[in-house]
């Protein structure tokens, strides 16, 4: 299992989750099996997001198409270009 780990400002969470829900990559198509999203309790104006996958291959594929959208839409959802955008690729070692 890996886990990409999505963290970045925001300037309107409606019109981001809107986008979100979109989804323009088409997530599943690209191996997202579940995804989870978090607001800081500090700051509602940031998002996290988790997107799930049962390969690291599938993670390493979607990061750069992930980074790619950002560019183009990020200066409108409040987070600039994917420089804006905390993202790494996690391995997962256990769960409980």
């Amino acid at each position: 299992m890996a886990m990409i780990v999505i963290q970045h400002p925001i300037k309107d969470f409606q019109a981001w989750k809107q986008a979100f829900d979109n989804d323009p990559l088409g997530r599943a198509k690209h191996g997202v099996m579940r995804h989870a999203i978090y607001r800081a309790a500090d700051d509602p104006d940031l998002v996290i997001v988790n997107l799930e996958f049962a390969t690291r291959e599938q993670a390493d594929r979607f990061l750069p198409m992930l980074r790619q959208m950002w560019d183009r839409v990020g200066g409108g959802l409040g987070f600039g270009s994917a420089q804006g955008v905390q993202a790494r690729i996690l391995d997962e070692v256990e769960r409980t």
